[in-house]
């Protein structure tokens, strides 16, 4: 197997152990809520304090790789998520999991920003949409098995040993009795330091990032951000993210309170399909855009969205087990529609402007807590509906998009 083959597949199991650790925080916050004795409020600063980190550490993670190379980064990305999961496990309490899930957080922010060029550098230019596509799959893969993982580690744990595989017996003789789920961090601190070990031994080409790519000085930030179309685009990148992030971090709390289902099993099968058909939405995407214009398939998909949403909050349990993953499924096409659109809009200074906008990943952060408050207050239904707001600001970025450059499809041919 030759280098840049090799180099492929590390970036491609990058992809999936950035997901797995990302989307797992939704389908333990039930257990969180009851373990921790938090409200909705305070279990939802753990989702803050992971995704606050890419507002923080994007822009700075791609001037840092700029300074000291990729691998570096990468061991040092990878060393934060040993250390943030190895302490929240070794220490399971409620403060010491927000310092921790921001240290896991900047870890899989600096990852998020290097391994796209280096995709692009080790396999070809000429295949890297095809391995983008790839690696986004393998990405919600990671993201159905997550939860599932969850299900399997809290369902199998502190069960007889006789007859358990050494892999349960050994994260019986770790895990507490009480804390089931805490075995995960254990599988990802254990995760992360394969990573660390197998990244030292890799030989890195060596990225030459085209002009284009790379991140400006602060005044081509600070000029950027004088942009409406930057500043309206960022927001575009905000509102997904924290759409998202929003529901999938309060669907299995959503089925507990309102139809009483079992977090750890519906619950957590529920989140798996939501990522699941996310990752059908978005290869449905793929070939739609190759036959209507970007901005006709995201007016469409948001308003499916919204009906999904309706129909997951406000009808029967049964057709809520159905509609939130359908929010996943037509909500895929939104984030890759509202990047190239945005990268499309302006002529110049795209690394810098990508930089801004994968900052803008911090919605994450920002709008499930806002649920959260909301929760506490007006109940969580009430709460969810909060999430219009992102929706109707998405579709009107379907509306008010003007790009230098439409995506080019079998009707306009361009």
């Amino acid at each position: 197997m030759n280098n840049n083959l090799k180099m492929v597949l590390l970036v491609f199991v990058t992809f999936f152990v950035i997901s797995l650790i990302t989307n797992i925080i939704g389908p333990l916050i039930p257990d969180i809520i009851n373990d921790f004795d938090l409200n909705l409020t305070l279990v939802a600063l753990l989702p803050f304090s992971f995704f606050i980190a890419y507002g923080i550490i994007s822009i700075t993670s791609g001037m840092l790789i700029q300074k000291i190379g990729e691998k570096s980064v990468m061991i040092l990305a990878f060393s934060l998520a040993f250390i943030g999961s190895f302490i929240f496990a070794s220490f399971p309490n409620y403060t010491l999991a927000v310092i921790s899930l921001f240290v896991i957080g900047s870890g899989m922010a600096m990852l998020q920003v290097v391994i796209n060029p280096l995709l692009r550098v080790a396999g070809g230019e000429e295949n890297f949409a095809f391995n983008a596509t790839a690696a986004q799959l393998i990405f919600g893969l990671a993201s159905f098995f997550s939860p599932l993982a969850y299900s399997y580690f809290v369902l199998n744990l502190n069960e007889s040993s006789e007859g358990n595989s050494w892999f349960l017996h050994f994260f019986n003789l770790i895990t507490p009795d009480h804390l089931l789920w805490i075995s995960l961090y254990w599988l990802f601190a254990i995760i992360s330091l394969i990573m660390i070990v197998v990244i030292m031994l890799y030989n890195f080409p060596k990225v030459e990032l085209k002009h284009d790519e790379r991140i400006g000085p602060i005044e081509t930030h600070l000029s950027l951000l004088k942009n409406p179309i930057v500043i309206i685009y960022f927001f575009g990148i905000f509102t997904y993210v924290g759409l998202e992030q929003g529901v999938a971090n309060w669907i299995s709390k959503f089925l507990d309170i309102y139809h009483d289902y079992d977090p750890q099993i519906i619950g957590a099968k529920t989140i798996s399909w939501f990522w699941g058909l996310m990752t059908a939405g978005g290869i449905l995407g793929v070939i739609l855009l190759k036959i209507i214009d970007s901005k006709v398939v995201l007016k469409l998909f948001t308003c499916l969205t919204m009906v999904s949403l309706m129909a997951a909050l406000y009808m029967s349990g049964p057709i809520a087990l159905v509609a939130f993953p359908a929010v996943g499924f037509f909500s895929a096409v939104m984030y890759p529609i509202i990047f190239s659109l945005a990268l499309n809009s302006i002529s110049e200074n795209h690394g810098t402007f990508s930089g801004i906008l994968v900052t803008g990943i911090f919605g994450g952060a920002v709008v499930p807590l806002i649920v959260g408050v909301l929760g506490d207050y007006f109940g969580l239904r009430n709460g969810m509906l909060f999430l219009f707001l992102p929706l109707l600001f998405i579709l009107f970025i379907g509306f008010w998009a003007r790009p230098i450059i439409s995506n080019k499809t079998v009707l306009n041919n361009q």
